[in-house]
């Protein structure tokens, strides 16, 4: 077996559907394995799945894991030789896999691929290719510095806006809605880390590939549709205190001398963002 795709659904049924027509048309030519993982969706999506795509393996979880652990759940099992990580609200371009494949069999090192990633309205997704986070990746952040300098090296570290989107490049992190990855140094890594319930885990695992001596990349020269964030809701406490939360659990693991800064910043733009929310909630009740 050549290749594993691992997805990880959570109520997004008819996006799911998309996902694997579009999946089964870029394995074509590749002997390829596909794993979904359910998380307790209870929308049909494992009823649609058995009727509708017989070959797919399912596992069907009877409450929410998160999705390192789903994912985890599922290359435990896998037999291929390499694992593609992949969001159930994404569509894959049909030469996405054979390109992928092609540029990690010829590029030495090569740890894990990402690929250009551009939201329903054909918008470029600055996710698709990041810098590690650190202290002065937060503030330029925070402060919006990489908005008002897009292009710049120095302000906007985090999305790497000096590189091209449309070109091949070293990166730091990997975007979870699609990590491409040889199961050998996927294993030897630690992979996914069950810490993580959702958000924070794919710079987690980026960052032990490069720890590991192994590179990340970025292809531009290929793209995938993501609809971005459909099995979450961002409009609410939960999720400002999972995302923030997990880059809380990333610095005290990866950097734990700077901590105490990075905490406190992450703290003060929870604080920002949930006063924020109120605000938009009051605002939204009263029309």
């Amino acid at each position: 077996m050549l290749l594993s795709v691992i997805i990880v659904n959570y109520k997004v049924k008819n996006l799911l559907r998309e996902c694997l027509k579009s999946v089964e048309i870029a394995a074509q030519g590749i002997e390829t394995e596909i794993w979904v993982v359910d998380n307790h969706s209870n929308d049909g999506s494992v009823e649609m799945l058995k009727a509708e795509f017989p070959n797919v393996n399912v596992i069907a979880n009877s409450e929410n894991q998160g999705f390192s652990t789903a994912n985890n759940q599922a290359i435990a099992k896998a037999k291929g030789q390499y694992l593609l990580i992949l969001n159930p609200d994404t569509v894959v371009n049909k030469n996405t896999f054979h390109d992928c494949l092609k540029f990690s069999q010829s590029t030495p090192k090569c740890g894990g691929i990402g690929v250009k990633m551009v939201n329903k309205n054909g918008d470029f997704l600055a996710e698709s290719k990041r810098g590690f986070p650190n202290f002065w990746t937060a503030f330029t952040r925070g402060c919006k510095l990489y908005k008002l300098f897009p292009n710049s090296s120095e302000f906007n570290p985090y999305y790497l806006g000096h590189l091209s989107e449309e070109g091949c490049h070293k990166i730091d992190v990997l975007a979870g809605a699609f990590i491409w990855i040889e199961k050998q140094i996927y294993d030897d890594v630690g992979g996914l880390d069950n810490s993580y319930f959702m958000y924070g885990e794919d710079i987690d695992l980026s960052y032990k590939i490069h720890k590991a001596g192994y590179q990340n990349y970025y292809l531009g020269t290929t793209s995938i549709l993501h609809y971005k964030g459909e099995s979450t809701e961002k409009l609410s406490v939960d999720y400002i205190n999972r995302f923030y939360g997990a880059m809380k659990i990333y610095t005290k693991k990866h950097n734990p001398y700077t901590y105490p800064f990075y905490h406190l910043i992450i703290a003060c733009i929870k604080l920002i963002k949930k006063a924020t929310l109120y605000l938009r909630l009051i605002l939204m009740n009263k029309h």
